[in-house]
């Protein structure tokens, strides 16, 4: 099954998307499944994980009655208040739902590089074991080291590292892609993680190349190898460098290369395998 490991629906009226510009043409308006599915019938691709785009158990309720209306909504990855250990009831009866796979704080918009450590939100990691849910990993390279800590520290959580950690493309700079391979390849030596190859043209420069791509890629499939590797669209944020079509033949020729077994991982495997799909 070809499976698009990462997508957003929402609707700003809800009033919960704070990162969001109010009056981007692109971002700041409603998307729902009616306006994805011809593109995933294009791509071929049969089935998708929804992710939350807003810090509210709220949002995740919506994404739930989403996916409970669309057969091809195969998983839900939602959002608990780490800051509040009584959220652990929520954790526990969203996990009933069949769809609801794991959790997402929202780490990049958090001003606290090291806000992962604070003892108080522990109890969260520990849950996520605890319950066999996954958490998505959501955050810049200057994340990377402390990601790196937590995972260590729990070395049962069922982790993906969302959008490759933002690899700042734009910047064309060998440091900025040194310091940023250099900690994915120890996330990638050190833990179980896996990973998510989606994202990457909304780091690049809006017009970008599959060669301004391929060096991040090319590492990311070095450093942790087909079988740890998901492909998703991240749309409609991807719609800020190119529509769904546009990066999705981008990630199928930087991965022209690999083998077919290891195409369908990429593509539906990985995801698959590590969501419980």
């Amino acid at each position: 099954m070809q499976i698009d490991a990462h997508q957003h629906f929402w609707h700003p009226g809800r009033g919960d998307y704070g990162w969001m510009p109010k009056d981007d043409p692109v971002l700041s308006r409603p998307y729902f499944p009616a306006e994805l599915w011809p593109q995933l019938q294009a791509a071929g691709v049969e089935g998708t994980v929804l992710v939350q785009a807003a810090p509210t158990v709220a949002e995740t309720e919506y994404m739930l009655g989403i996916a409970d209306a669309t057969p091809w909504v195969l998983g839900v990855v939602g959002w608990v208040d780490f800051e509040k250990p009584s959220d652990l009831a929520e954790l526990k009866r969203l996990a009933g739902h069949p769809k609801f796979k794991g959790v997402r704080p929202m780490i990049q918009d958090l001003p606290d590089d090291g806000w992962m450590l604070r003892e108080d939100v522990q109890w969260a990691f520990r849950a996520l074991c605890d319950t066999g849910l996954r958490f998505d990993a959501l955050g810049f390279p200057r994340h990377l080291a402390n990601f790196l800590t937590i995972l260590k520290r729990y070395p049962t959580m069922q982790v993906v590292v969302d959008h490759c950690m933002k690899p700042q493309i734009r910047e064309k700079s060998e440091a900025h892609f040194r310091f940023w391979a250099d900690g994915m390849s120890r996330i990638a030596d050190e833990t179980a993680a896996v990973v998510k190859f989606s994202a990457l043209i909304t780091e690049a420069d809006a017009d970008w190349t599959v060669e301004d791509l391929r060096p991040y890629v090319e590492h990311v499939f070095a450093a942790f190898g087909a079988e740890r590797v998901m492909w998703g669209s991240d749309w409609p944020v991807c719609r800020l460098r190119g529509e769904y079509a546009d990066w999705r033949a981008a990630a199928l020729e930087l991965t022209s290369g690999l083998s077919e077994v290891d195409r369908a991982l990429v593509f539906g495997g990985t995801a698959a395998g590590f969501y419980g799909l």
